[in-house]
């Protein structure tokens, strides 16, 4: 089988290099891309251009650039360079199944030209953002036709959980499946148990930006200077991020680390009392599956499907003071943290263990092809 993986930000992700952008969309289609490719299946990953030949191989998966991301002329380069090139890659890759994940006008792009071509087209729900009515971070018109268009012209549309099914079923009238996020296991030994729960170090992973509202986890820094506050993810460069990052630099007890690499964030989870969340919305966190891999209790403002709370994984509360509460819990009574560690673990294992969700997708690949 042919898969072909459009994700034309992913390039950072699977090259590992210094250039581009990653976030949860990024590490999901290049875990997923590896693995395909390790299981004998041709995959093919379509990204921006950023340098370099227009053609590379990174684990035996074939890079394919489009356009660079800023190449042409304002106002027109949406349609040329950008869908142009974006045309001419897909039908030179020629894949049986084409695969994109998050709500954008590439969804009606690409499902457009499977349409046209007789291919197999997959969508993927990055969030429950991209499941709710008005489409809120899709601001254009065309970007919000397009996208709907390629949601309701995929072959099969996929989601998180549950709630992102109710919504795709309430709000766009399109049945999906659900599929569980895989995640790698970041732990470097199974067998280490954590011993985070003396720790003073409060960890907050994410891009800052308003939809992830790190200005609570500031309040609770102003509030509680006998904790340690770790920050990791890129500042975004709107007012409000920036206010963020310049307020947490006047606290002693808050650190920002900027975007920091898969490979060392096990140092951050294993050295931090909990995982800290104070989103307003999102789909599964790539954090929360990190943080349980490694043991870690997540005390969140959101809970997806409610697992937190169903599977004791740690505390779901909505304001800054519940959050207090909780993590003063964890810190006081070495049992209830002890029983939320091993609960992490093993719902990581049974439920987000990579290999098990991969095969999941490859029978959905694998059954699209042939038809």
């Amino acid at each position: 089988m042919h898969l072909c993986i459009v994700s034309l930000n992913a390039y950072k992700s699977i090259s590992g290099c210094a250039a581009g952008q990653i976030g949860g969309v990024e590490l999901q289609t290049s875990l997923l891309a590896r693995w395909m490719a390790q299981k004998g299946h041709a995959v093919s990953l379509v990204t921006w251009d950023e340098g370099g030949p227009r053609e590379e191989f990174f684990d035996r998966v074939r890079v394919v650039k489009i356009c660079g991301q800023r190449q042409g002329i304002p106002g027109f380069r949406f349609f040329h360079p950008k869908w142009t090139s974006l045309v001419r890659v897909l039908r030179s890759i020629n894949a049986d199944v084409y695969y994109q994940n998050g709500a954008e006008n590439l969804t009606g792009q690409t499902a457009m030209w499977c349409g046209k071509n007789g291919k197999r087209f997959v969508f993927v729900a990055a969030s429950n953002m991209d499941c709710i009515k008005n489409l809120p971070e899709l601001k254009n018109p065309r970007d919000r036709f397009l996208y709907l268009y390629g949601l309701r012209h995929a072959d099969r549309v996929i989601v998180q959980t549950r709630t992102q099914k109710e919504m795709m079923n309430d709000n766009f009238g399109v049945g999906a499946s659900v599929v569980p996020m895989p995640c790698p296991d970041i732990t470097v030994d199974a067998s280490v148990v954590h011993e985070s729960a003396v720790s003073d170090r409060i960890l907050w992973v994410g891009r800052v930006c308003r939809v992830k509202r790190p200005h609570l986890i500031l309040d609770l820094a102003e509030r509680r200077p006998d904790l340690q506050f770790d920050i990791v993810g890129p500042v975004y460069g709107d007012s409000y991020a920036q206010n963020v990052h310049r307020r947490g630099q006047t606290l002693e007890n808050v650190a920002f680390h900027g975007g920091i690499s898969k490979g060392k964030m096990f140092f951050f989870y294993s050295r931090a009392l909990c995982l800290c969340c104070t989103s307003e919305i999102e789909g599964f966190p790539n954090t929360f599956l990190e943080a349980w891999s490694s043991r870690l209790p997540v005390v969140s403002t959101y809970d997806p499907d409610g697992v937190i709370k169903q599977h004791e994984l740690g505390f779901f509360e909505q304001d800054v003071d519940g959050l207090e509460r909780c993590i003063d819990l964890l810190r006081k009574d070495t049992g209830v943290y002890e029983r939320i560690s091993r609960n992490a673990r093993n719902y990581f294992l049974e439920h987000h263990e990579a290999d098990k969700i991969l095969e999941k997708f490859e029978c959905i690949f694998n059954e699209l092809a042939k038809r």
